[in-house]
């Protein structure tokens, strides 16, 4: 929803999540508060979806809740949380209340929430409160006595509150589950989903993606699998603040579209059949290029690259950047001067 974070972590995916001050400050903070509505009227006129995992006796699929996830940076820092996160929470609401409903989840570093806030966002059905930062890449938390300590002083809060711990993967977040509120934590640690750290912003820059040629982020949760399944379970997008759509939390190099001035499923219908975002859908980046002339082997050729620190890289999402440059970000140019 904001670029603003009060932390400049040296494994983030996303340059541009950090402190602001000034001008600046006040930029990123208009910039959230007037696309929100916009991109809320643009998504889907209903939040549920088909659960392929359960169908009934008639082999018909029921029908879920699906959910939206609220994020920064840190959505509840002072100048975003009450002009922006508050009343996007009840916006979308006010959009899903008659059209089947919606799971709304919060996803905070979790070292600037406390009672009250926690209180704020129940009072404004929140189904969950999902804390991002256990780890030791965040600031005061290097040690695992101090994410322990952490951990634990949010438990009780939460806990106090009537909130029930949520122990699941990510993927199983509102599919079958309809009771809450709940909590839940994770972090970049070595044994998650994201412990090998996407090769992307200050992860990348900072050379502490350990993904290699076998990660493919593309085929798990947050990536692109699946995301061309509208309406059926697993089908997931990113929005960033001024609306691009991404078919990943990850972020190929060019956005679908933006939810600023056209409908989410539009862009969605707009992307099925093209081979690019297929081979994403399907959790296949590497055949992403074939009908462009490039074959797998010349895409993980294009996958590798040299670190500054002359250690060679290699992963399918370098591969991804490399073929949106040089095929279709380098088409669009083409087209642009054309016209």
């Amino acid at each position: 929803m904001s670029w603003l974070c009060h932390r400049s972590c040296e494994h983030c995916y996303e340059d541009r999540f950090h402190p602001y001050y000034g001008e600046d400050l006040k930029r990123v903070v208009a910039e959230a508060q007037e696309n929100f509505p916009r991109i809320i009227q643009n998504c889907p006129e209903r939040m549920t979806f088909l659960d392929l995992a359960d169908a009934g006796d008639t082999g018909t699929f029921r029908e879920k809740i699906g959910r939206v996830i609220l994020a920064g940076g840190e959505i509840l820092l002072d100048p975003v949380r009450e002009p922006v996160l508050y009343p996007a929470i009840d916006l979308l609401h006010q959009k899903y209340r008659k059209q089947g409903g919606v799971k709304v989840i919060i996803q905070t570093t979790g070292d600037v929430l406390n009672s009250r806030i926690a209180g704020e966002l129940l009072e404004r059905k929140v189904w969950m409160i999902s804390v991002s930062g256990m780890d030791a890449y965040h600031e005061g938390l290097e040690e695992q006595q101090a994410r322990d300590a952490l951990q634990q002083k949010l438990t009780a809060m939460f806990e106090s509150l009537g909130m029930k711990y949520f122990d699941s993967a990510p993927a199983g977040w509102g599919s079958d589950v309809t009771t809450g509120p709940y909590f839940h934590f994770f972090g970049p640690t070595p044994d998650s989903w994201i412990g090998t750290l996407w090769p992307r912003g200050r992860a990348q820059s900072n050379q502490l993606s350990t993904a290699g040629i076998m990660d493919n982020f593309c085929n798990r949760w947050s990536g692109g699998l699946d995301f061309l399944q509208d309406r059926y379970s697993g089908s997931e997008v990113s929005v960033e603040p001024n609306g691009n759509v991404y078919p990943c939390c990850i972020k190929i190099k060019m956005a679908l579209g933006s939810l600023l001035n056209e409908k989410l499923d539009d862009i969605l219908h707009r992307c099925s059949g093209n081979p690019v975002y297929e081979a994403i859908s399907m959790g296949h980046p590497q055949r992403m290029g074939i009908q462009s002339g490039w074959s797998v082997e010349k895409f993980l050729e294009k996958s590798k690259i040299v670190l500054p620190s002359g250690r060679v890289y290699q992963n399918l999402c370098v591969g991804c950047d490399r073929f949106h440059e040089e095929v279709l970000m380098h088409n669009n140019a083409l087209v642009s001067i054309a016209k």
